[in-house]
């Protein structure tokens, strides 16, 4: 039985980057970057005023002089004007371009300003520069600003739109279809028997793959075994990136997916890894097609196998080639709380509340999940810990690695 390090690497080795698209900014957010941002001017593009005040000739200032009469008055937004007579005074407003012949700014607070007039109140700073954002201080004219692999976010776009890109490269979103299958589940609308459930894999796949970035289509196919091949061979060959499936996927009597499959001509990468929760998953990938995940079908194990494994391949794929992997996906560390015993040797994905003490270690805290059918269980989770198939005994204070949910 492969262990879980295996069956990740054998899942992301079939990751490819998907093709790039052009988009308006404000569509961009959330998005994967294509291509390099550089700074089209100077950051900033003028000696920029960094506070509301009047703008002086330091050395003037510094000689002795405290009274300056304003000349003018300099906007944000207006172009410069410069200053005529170097023992006057320019007022200047917050963004404004610092006026030619003036080197310093004194703010409002520590200036009286009447009759036009300025009486400055503190001593004059040792050198030019005071409330100046200098030209060019944050980035030149060239400088790469963001990087393809960039995930946009409301910062980045910001940067985007002051370079001027109005339309921006990113990656392609995965298309990813959700199956759920099986006779025992209805609809969310619908008021189940006795001996039925309502559908809500479906939808915490859903929502899990949206967050990273994927355009996801939710199905259901029945165990009658005809139209569940006629619905599994619809779904396979429609052009998604990734077919992630919900369920029938162990060796029950009713589980038919691995042989559908085989069928479909889906090669299985693997079956079974050595862990708790979702022993049972099957991986695959069709050529020319997509790439199948077969998740178990209890609440559990398929959110928790979905982050261990199809979350990091969909953000995989939306990296351009040469850019590394999302770093969000490399697990931190995090220091049980409690003693857990474990006595199966196997991987234990084991659901945990991230905080942080007052020494700003990450602590792990156990949820009461119980077993892989309580999906109630999940909720207040924030990270899963991965603990290895042996020691049986994990002790509180010792550290794991801990994915986030």
């Amino acid at each position: 039985m492969l262990s879980v390090s295996e069956a990740f690497t054998r899942v992301l080795a079939t990751a490819r980057p998907l093709p790039a698209e052009t988009v308006p900014l404000p569509e961009a957010l959330a998005r994967v970057l294509a291509e390099t941002l550089t700074a089209d001017r100077d950051f900033p593009p003028f000696n920029r005023v960094a506070m509301d005040g009047i703008a002086v000739v330091h050395a003037a200032w510094a000689a002795g002089q405290t009274e300056f009469a304003i000349e003018h008055t300099q906007y944000a937004g207006a172009p410069p004007q410069p200053l005529q007579n170097p023992l006057a005074a320019v007022e200047v407003m917050t963004g404004a371009v610092l006026p030619p012949g003036t080197d310093v700014v004194v703010r409002y607070e520590d200036t009286v300003l009447e009759n036009n007039r300025a009486t400055i109140q503190i001593a004059p700073p040792a050198a030019p520069g005071v409330n100046v954002h200098r030209q060019a201080a944050d980035r030149r004219r060239g400088d790469a600003l963001l990087a393809p692999g960039t995930r946009l976010g409301p910062a980045e776009l910001a940067v985007a739109a002051t370079v001027g890109a109005a339309e921006i490269r990113v990656t392609r979103r995965p298309r990813v279809a959700v199956v759920s299958t099986g006779d025992e589940l209805v609809g969310i609308s619908e008021t189940p028997l006795p001996h039925q459930i309502r559908r809500s894999n479906a939808y915490a796949l859903q929502g899990l793959f949206i967050q990273t970035g994927a355009e996801v289509s939710l199905f259901h196919l029945t165990d009658e075994l005809t139209a569940l091949r006629l619905g599994l061979t619809n779904i396979i060959n429609a052009g998604f990136d990734a077919v992630v499936l919900s369920g029938a996927v162990s060796k029950g009597r009713a589980d038919h997916l691995p042989g559908l499959l085989r069928e479909l001509e889906v090669v299985e990468i693997f079956h079974e890894v050595n862990q708790r929760p979702g022993k049972p998953m099957w991986f695959g990938a069709k050529s020319e097609g997509p790439v199948v995940f077969g998740l178990p079908g209890n609440p559990v194990s398929t959110f928790l196998t979905a982050c261990r494994y199809v979350r990091p391949w969909l953000r995989a794929v939306q990296q351009p080639l040469g850019t590394a992997e999302a770093a969000d996906e490399v697990p931190a560390p995090a220091m049980l709380t409690v003693e857990i015993n474990f006595k199966p040797q196997l991987a234990h994905f084991v659901p945990v509340r991230l905080t942080v003490d007052a020494e700003g270690r990450r602590l792990a805290t156990p949820l009461r999940v119980g077993g892989s059918g309580d999906l109630t269980g999940l909720v207040g989770a924030n990270a899963f810990l991965e603990l290895p198939p042996e020691p049986v005994v994990f002790a509180a204070g010792s550290v794991w690695p801990a994915w986030g949910l």
